[in-house]
């Protein structure tokens, strides 16, 4: 087979890329890309065209078409094969198939290009090799890496070993300066000024030591003088402390010393700050809290499975009051009346300072056991706990279900959809994972909202910003490499909903004594914590 150029156009048959591997002008190519989309039939089922001199094997690329160009002699069943390959380059190299995003990644396109097709002949590659040529990694490079870090800790170690012997040179300075002080002064004390002679200058010349006093200008003399009696009466101590050895290094090799330790030495540890509060709203709307605060959080905890059954399901829930008013700390909660569908199933804890009520008790209101007792000010206070465990189906806040339907050709068609079940609540940010055949790619017919293939996980992250009571569904068809329709579980699904689940909520804030309604604001968030369909 001859490949003459393998292209990516759009359906009006610009180009955004392409490779030739064999001669040819950019009038021709361009001029060979502008007449292709004439030449596809309509309603047709077929991947290639032919004209008189060259023939085209294509394949859809969401918005636009990624094709071979190659001579009619060439083999097509090889032909599709090599475009099936340069499709999963493609999408794996690049997070979506449009244009902006192949233009971004037009240089690593085309060096993967050339080791798929090689002087218009197919090399014998799959997807990982060309990933793995592409990150070229050198064993010449690595070698150098070495050598560079060997060089500069030989560097290091030179640098400690000359900061250790200034260092002894300094402590003899420091000796012979204690024992030339005094030793001198009892030789004054016994002979005369003139008597000395030149014997008499040789103890002051070693005294001298200029290079020690030019060295040492980092530190004022009388703190080398006030350490010297220390040192003298303590004696040499093995093991020292390294901030002490540190010091006198410093004081001996003055700044350059400094900032050659500060070269070799460990970066010094900073102050760790603490890590910013991980945002769990999302994209919920935000809410401009009042004197009297509620929040509302639930997570929830739900293993589906494919038929779409209940293997287990678990939800807790917490409300929390607080209030940033004392003149409105006096008060008590009305909540909304039960839901009929949890009854008894659904086990509430309060707090032991609020008055007891009954789960099934139509008319529930959290107020303090003690009326003349109020709210603790500007502290959130858990008033009210909830959990439910259980099987029931009609309980399941978002069901999906997956269908995979291998078909004859290796490949599987799969058919996924969701629908909101509980009315209570309002989803936001929800993002469906569905596994992939390991070296497959989708081909995505109709969808929801948008999609991604994920790199990471090689999974298809289907991406819904809301599901409301309004817009309750939704569904995705894609077609894949594969013939195991078990590869596609289990799904799992991410969310931040605005709502509660178990239908907790305040219907209003009364002061105890019986005065106006205090204003008040409700913050109710659910989250998904592990929702999986198996």
């Amino acid at each position: 087979m001859v490949v003459l150029a393998a292209s990516i156009c759009t359906k009006g048959g610009k180009a955004v890329l392409s490779r030739q591997f064999h001669p040819m002008t950019r009038t021709r190519i361009e001029s060979l890309l502008a007449s292709f989309p004439k030449l596809i039939p309509t309603n047709s089922q077929h991947t290639s065209v032919e004209t008189g001199e060259v023939r085209y094997v294509y394949q859809p690329l969401e918005e636009l078409y990624i094709l071979l160009i190659t001579n009619k002699a060439s083999n097509i069943l090889q032909d599709i094969d090599t475009l099936h390959l340069f499709a999963r380059v493609v999408t794996d190299m690049c997070r979506s198939a449009d244009e902006r995003e192949i233009h971004r990644n037009a240089f690593e396109l085309l060096g993967a290009f050339d080791e798929i097709v090689s002087l218009g002949y197919r090399e014998q590659v799959n997807v990982m090799q060309v990933r793995s040529v592409l990150e070229m990694e050198s064993h010449e490079e690595k070698i150098q890496d070495i050598i560079a870090r060997n060089k500069e800790a030989e560097a290091k170690e030179e640098l400690k070993r000359r900061a250790r012997q200034l260092e002894m040179q300094r402590r003899e300075q420091q000796k012979r300066a204690s024992s030339g002080m005094g030793g001198g002064m009892g030789s004054m004390g016994g002979s005369s000024y003139l008597g000395g002679g030149v014997s008499g200058y040789a103890p002051v010349s070693r005294f001298e030591a200029p290079e020690v006093s030019t060295s040492r200008t980092a530190s004022p003399a009388p703190a080398a003088a006030s350490r010297a009696p220390a040192f003298k009466g303590s004696g040499m101590k093995l093991g020292a402390s390294k901030k002490t050895r540190q010091a006198e290094l410093i004081d001996a090799l003055g700044g350059e010393a400094l900032v050659a330790d500060e070269m070799s030495a460990p970066p010094t540890p900073q102050p760790v700050e603490p890590p910013n509060p991980i945002n769990t709203r999302g994209s919920l709307p935000p809410v401009d809290q009042e004197s009297v605060h509620i929040a509302i959080k639930e997570q929830v905890k739900i293993e589906l499975d494919r038929e779409g059954g209940v293997k287990s399901m678990d939800f807790r829930g917490e409300l929390n009051l607080q209030v940033s008013d004392a003149a409105v700390a006096h008060i008590k909660l009305a909540l909304v009346p039960p839901s009929a569908d949890f009854g008894a199933d659904l086990q509430l804890k309060q707090h032991p300072s609020t008055a007891k009520f009954t789960s099934g008790q139509s008319a529930r209101l959290i107020q303090l056991k003690d009326s003349s007792r109020a709210f603790p000010v500007n502290q959130s206070l858990g008033v009210l706990k909830w959990r439910y465990q259980g099987k029931d189906e009609s309980f399941v806040p978002l069901s999906i279900n997956c269908w995979p339907s291998p078909s004859n050709d290796g490949t599987v068609d799969v058919n996924i959809e969701y629908e909101l079940e509980n009315e209570h609540v309002t989803l936001y940010d929800v993002v469906i994972s569905i596994p992939l055949p390991a070296g497959s790619y989708p081909t995505v017919a109709s969808h929801t909202g948008t999609y991604e293939v994920n790199p990471s996980t090689h999974s298809l992250d289907w991406r819904l910003s809301k599901i409301s009571p309004d817009e309750r569904d939704g569904s995705l068809e894609f077609t894949v490499g594969g013939d195991d329709a078990g590869a596609f579980f289990p799904v799992r699904v991410n969310f931040v909903g605005q709502g509660s689940i178990a239908g907790i909520a305040v219907e209003k804030v009364m002061r105890a004594d019986g005065g106006e309604e205090p204003p008040f604001s409700v913050d109710s968030i659910v989250l998904s914590d592990d929702y999986l369909v198996v």
